[in-house]
């Protein structure tokens, strides 16, 4: 046989007899070779050499497999064996070559003991058989690469060497195979293994995200400040992590289901400020008088936002998706937040236990914002019955202008107060203009009470109901003496009435003028202007702030002659205290627009536009502007 012998390995390398054959590693290794009955054009040619190599009739490459050989190339096999591709194991010779990892020669099979009795001989024709074992990388014989005649011969050595070398080649194409194969189910495993750890990567991102959401409406919703802001914080909450394209809240209003108005909402499902029976079938309706998570995909959600709409138009609410989440309040139902999504979106168990516990925060912030809305409610009534109505003053202007906190309860201690002191005759009415009083002295009051809350505005109120009675039981004895005697006052009841305050009188004088007598309790300076294009002073003196039981010098009032054509501006720290520079810049800044305006300007738009120019938009303090002003040309 020559070097015939050169790719197997031997008997034992694959384990002797038909135990051998159906080792799990033999068969594995067949497995990955990927050839079976369906004819592969690389073993046809192993199959073509060895008939043209040898002359022989019949030539085949045969894998034996645990029930059956079967044949990827072939040569010459008769039918119907050509077209299965297979025959059963009573046929194979080859079955002995895989058995024992030899070479196996016979010139007759009929005169061989153990062949003798094989079908091969009978249904294939099988006369001379020369078989060598073809083997994987671990010595395993998964087949044979056999030459067959339909008549006895005797097999040369050059003729077996040539098949054994051919033999080798074909086992470096199966080995080559096993190779691919292990190689390319390790890559694809990699990649499977690659895959899940993104996929195990995205679930811990989505779960992180779902946490920090939870965290943030946590802390989001902790300090809202009224209803819109619950709206607004919620809908710039959820469409970060979440992404839906809309976000809506509808609250109860007895049987009634009534949605929050928000501006920013462009999407066609929005339905601010609508109203629709709890008793209705909409699915947002349906979760609150349930008390349950309502989920509408499809069809299902357009209808529901087309009912709500009232149209049949198919393009008025374009959901897929539309979650409805009742916001169970300490005591009561509030409403339903409902979530929509333009395209199919999945709520899984995770997203559920997500959105009920956003909209428990969500529901909590409502609570706290109808008590907040409720409570700035009944202050701002309150702030607005204490503030003056003007009194029409002939000879005199007036105007007035109040602006709350830009934050908080929108209320506080900043307060104006303006009346007429003594007895008021009726005078001569100016063409065109009704009801104005001739009066013998104007009280005239701007004060800042410590604090921006509803305390402030009590304790406002309370000093300006008391200066008012000072002025009027002690008309004869001028402000310095009314703002004492509301100290006095508030030192015996025990009210803590700390701040500033501008206290005025105004009275008629000659010649169409006006006497200003005032007193100032560390109060920021009133802005004289005497005569249209001037240039304002600061009525600077001052005497110590509001401190009830703080001993000192007494009280002092300053008098002056307001000239026809003069402007008084009295205000609070709201106008001039700014972040970005300092109170006396601020307050000459206001002197300059003071003296810019038009001599003829109404008083309300100039204190209006002096709040825009001057004013701090974010300012967490009220503000307060009153101002006088003398018309020229009176005699």
């Amino acid at each position: 046989m020559g070097d015939g012998a050169q790719c197997a390995e031997g008997p034992g390398a694959a384990g002797e007899g038909d135990e051998g054959l159906r080792l799990a590693a033999r068969l594995e290794a067949l497995r990955q070779v990927r050839l079976s009955v369906s004819p592969d054009p690389q073993m046809e040619r192993f199959a073509r050499l060895v008939a043209d190599t040898l002359g022989v009739p019949v030539a085949l490459v045969s894998l034996v497999e645990a029930d059956r050989q079967v044949f990827p190339g072939q040569v010459g096999l008769a039918e119907p064996w050509a077209s299965g591709g297979q025959t059963p194991l009573a046929h194979v010779l080859c079955q002995r070559v895989a058995a024992t990892g030899s070479p196996l020669v016979l010139a007759d099979a009929r005169q061989d003991e153990q062949a003798s009795g094989s079908a091969a001989i009978s249904d294939l024709g099988v006369i001379a058989y020369a078989g060598m074992p073809l083997t994987d990388g671990e010595g395993r014989v998964l087949g044979s690469l056999c030459a067959i005649d339909t008549q006895p011969r005797a097999w040369s050595p050059r003729e077996l060497a040539r098949l054994a070398d051919l033999a080798a080649a074909c086992c470096a194409e199966l080995r080559l195979r096993i190779t691919s194969r292990y190689a390319a189910d390790a890559l694809e495993a990699a990649q499977q293994s690659k895959a899940a750890t993104q996929e195990y990567a995205a679930q811990a991102r989505l779960a992180l995200d779902r946490s920090e959401l939870m965290l943030r409406a946590a802390e989001d919703l902790a300090d809202t400040a009224g209803l819109a802001d619950v709206r607004r914080r919620v809908r710039n909450l959820v469409t970060g992590k979440l992404k839906p394209s809309y976000v809506g809240l509808a609250l109860l209003d007895g049987q009634q289901l009534r949605w929050v108005h928000d501006s920013d909402v462009t999407h066609s499902a929005n339905l601010s400020g609508q109203v629709f029976a709890l008793e209705d079938a909409d699915p947002s309706a349906r979760a609150a008088r349930q008390g349950r998570m309502v989920i509408v995909t499809g069809r299902a959600a357009r209808r529901a936002g087309q009912e709500r709409q009232g149209v049949t138009n198919p393009d008025a609410a374009d959901l897929e998706t539309a979650v409805c989440v009742p916001l169970l309040g300490t005591s009561r139902m509030l409403g339903t937040l409902v979530l929509g999504w333009d395209t199919p979106h999945q709520v899984d168990v995770i997203e559920r236990a997500v959105l009920t516990t956003i909209a428990g925060y969500t529901a909590r912030a409502i609570e706290r914002a109808l008590y907040l809305d409720q409570r700035v409610t009944v202050a701002t009534q309150l702030q607005q019955a204490m503030l003056s109505d003007l009194p029409a003053v002939s000879g005199l202007q007036l105007g007035a202008l109040y602006r709350p906190a830009a934050a908080g309860e929108l209320v506080g201690g900043d307060w104006y107060d303006a009346y007429p002191l003594g007895p008021a005759a009726r005078g001569p009415q100016p063409s065109g203009v009704a009801g104005l009083e001739s009066v013998l002295a104007l009280a005239l009051t701007v004060g800042d009470v410590t604090g921006h809350d509803m305390h402030a505005a009590t304790i406002m109120g309370q000093v300006r109901s008391m200066l008012r009675q000072a002025n009027l039981d002690h008309l004869d004895r001028g402000p310095a003496a009314a703002v004492t005697a509301v100290e006095n006052a508030c030192t015996a009841l025990g009210l803590d009435a700390t701040g500033t305050l501008v206290h005025a009188h105004l009275s008629p004088a000659d010649g169409g003028a006006w006497h200003l007598s005032w007193t100032n309790a560390g109060h920021p300076p009133p802005l004289l202007l005497e005569r249209p294009g001037g240039q304002p002073e600061r009525l600077a003196t001052h005497d110590p702030l509001l401190w009830p039981g703080l001993t000192g010098r007494p009280r002092t009032s300053q008098q002056r002659l307001l000239p026809a054509g003069a402007t008084l501006l009295l205000y609070t720290d709201g106008l001039i205290e700014r972040h970005d520079s300092d109170i006396d810049a601020a307050i000459d800044r206001t002197a300059a627009a003071l003296a810019a305006a038009p001599a003829n300007y109404p008083l309300p738009a100039l204190l209006e536009q002096l709040a825009a120019e001057i004013a701090d938009p974010s300012a967490a303090d009220d503000m307060v502007l009153l101002a006088a002003r003398i018309p020229a040309g009176r005699a």
